[in-house]
């Protein structure tokens, strides 16, 4: 039977407690992975602060100044292993246009400003005083340092995918693309409402973009294949095998399918828009945070930090 809303109602499937015992052994083991890679996050958080500070910023900023000066926005950027080569919609490259008439100094620390706040506000939607919280961020500490030293779009991408409303699904899809994955929570529920807001979103984001850059809109489609996968140090199957690769992604996306109907249907279909990805780098796990929003069986997630009372 669907509610008035027109979102399906869904049953929560019944918890299996665990034994205190192993309850305790489960909590200890969290805590102290959480500090182990915690300790990891701040090497690479050292590392690239003397390595590559802020190396990223030089991608949108280079993009966001070819744009200024009338050239192509993915033509001419060299090899696409390089840092500084844009693969992305052209809607970053479009906001950063004024910051491109700044000095880079100047609009690098903008940026980073933006980028610290965003994972500020990540942090306090999921809850400052929550244990998880804590947990997941020192188990995340090393792509989440990766990230922000280097000015990575992730950051803003974690935020917006925790927001989790269609808008903030759509916007993320014309930062990294991929997000768009996520889409298939709400197909899995049935949730025809929201996969509708996403789609119209979607449009809205698309079209603003072929006004604003027509040439570059059209040029990302054909730019938009797996040769920007590149030699990186991937963590994707794909770098052990393409077919292997799609065999996971498949497996994935029937996974979500599968559980978009239960607590654990937002976890999976994050997880995918993450994971199922040709090229993926260890600063791009950081979205996992995002996985901590919860799934509501017939009501959407308020804002704001949440309980652990909410979260249990």
């Amino acid at each position: 039977m669907t509610p008035p809303s027109g979102r399906p109602k869904v049953d929560p499937p019944p918890r299996v407690p665990l034994s205190p015992r192993t309850a305790r052994i489960v909590d200890r083991t969290l805590i102290g992975a959480a500090v182990v890679l915690g300790l990891v996050g701040v090497f690479v958080l050292l590392f690239h602060l003397v390595t590559d500070p802020l190396v990223d910023i030089h991608a949108y900023y280079d993009a966001a100044s070819r744009l200024n000066a009338g050239l192509p926005l993915y033509a001419g950027q060299g090899s696409v292993d390089n840092p500084e080569y844009y693969r992305y919609p052209p809607l970053l490259a479009i906001l950063f246009r004024p910051l491109a008439l700044l000095p880079f100094t100047v609009a690098a620390l903008i940026w980073e400003t933006v980028t610290i706040a965003a994972l500020l506000a990540t942090i306090w939607l999921l809850g400052f005083r929550r244990r998880r919280t804590w947990i997941a961020l020192g188990i995340l500490a090393g792509p989440i340092a990766w990230s922000v030293t280097i000015g990575q779009a992730q950051v803003v991408v974690t935020l917006l995918l925790l927001m989790g409303n269609p808008a903030a699904v759509a916007l993320a899809t014309q930062l990294k693309l991929l997000p768009a994955l996520v889409a298939f929570y709400w197909i899995g529920r049935r949730d025809w409402r929201n996969l509708g807001r996403f789609a119209a979103w979607t449009l809205v984001l698309a079209v603003i973009q072929l006004v604003l850059e027509p040439s570059g809109s059209l040029a990302f489609l054909g730019n938009t294949n797996l040769s920007q996968v590149g030699e990186v140090n991937n963590l994707s199957p794909y770098a052990v095998s393409p077919i292997l690769w799609l065999v996971f992604a498949i497996a994935g996306l029937v996974l979500t399918l599968r559980l978009a109907p239960t607590r654990a249907g937002w976890a999976a279909a994050i997880a995918l828009s993450v994971l199922a990805t040709p090229r993926l780098l260890e600063y791009m796990l950081m979205t996992l945070l995002s996985a901590l929003r919860p799934s509501e069986p017939t009501a959407s997630v308020p804002l704001g930090p949440q309980s652990d009372e909410g979260m249990s």
